[in-house]
């Protein structure tokens, strides 16, 4: 009896420990996704009203839009 309680508590601990590390790792790309937005936002929108006609700025705005939802939907996808 004494192995077999040795084992449960071996594979409660290993739940746990993975447990942890999926939300840890999901936090990592909540993260990610916080910080894709905020430089989208102050790198890319802020001078898009100078110039509206600038290709470049379109481009970086639709980049950084789809880095943000790819991080936040990876991280939804790791915690459930």
């Amino acid at each position: 009896m004494g192995k077999f309680v040795e084992q449960q508590k071996t594979k409660e601990e290993t739940k746990e420990k993975d447990k942890t590390r999926r939300e840890k790792l999901a936090g990592y790309f909540f993260d990610l996704s916080k910080l894709c937005f905020a430089g989208l936002v102050v790198g890319v929108v802020i001078p898009l009203y100078s110039d509206m006609s600038n290709e470049n700025n379109w481009y970086s705005v639709c980049t950084g839009i789809i880095l943000t939802i790819m991080s936040a939907y990876l991280a939804n996808k790791i915690l459930k």
